[in-house]
């Protein structure tokens, strides 16, 4: 059986099929809501040809929905993140210097995690 992924590899890079990628990052949308944006948008592709103000009216819709979720996914991340180190900071108040490196270490993954997570909006 003809099998795309293969085919599209550079020559030379054979995978077995237990070698498995390093996972991508985590999605900002929940599998379950995506697909149900990605339902509404395809509903609007397919009832296009007979009723095209209803599927640009529906199109847009689910691009509305999809915005505002991603608002929301993204706002919620911010203040776990914020959350996180703001506590780090209350509690390195007077600690002794190997909590001071862990707090350190707190400091730099949430920046790590601002970093991805802007990346990532800037690529979209």
């Amino acid at each position: 059986m003809y099998d795309q992924t293969r085919a599209q590899q550079p020559a030379g890079q054979n995978r077995t099929p237990t070698e498995r990628r390093t996972p991508g990052p985590e999605p900002l949308l929940p599998s379950a809501e995506r697909e149900q944006v990605l339902q509404r948008l395809r509903h609007a592709l397919n009832t296009f040809a007979d009723t095209p103000r209803d599927a640009l009216a529906e199109a847009e819709s689910a691009y509305d929905e999809a915005t505002a979720r991603l608002v929301s996914a993204l706002a919620a991340r911010r203040e776990l993140l914020r959350t996180a180190w703001a506590e780090q900071d209350t509690a390195a108040e007077g600690a002794e210097p190997a909590d001071l490196t862990s707090q350190s270490d707190e400091h730099r993954n949430a920046l790590r995690q601002y970093r991805e997570i802007t990346q990532r909006l800037l690529q979209l």
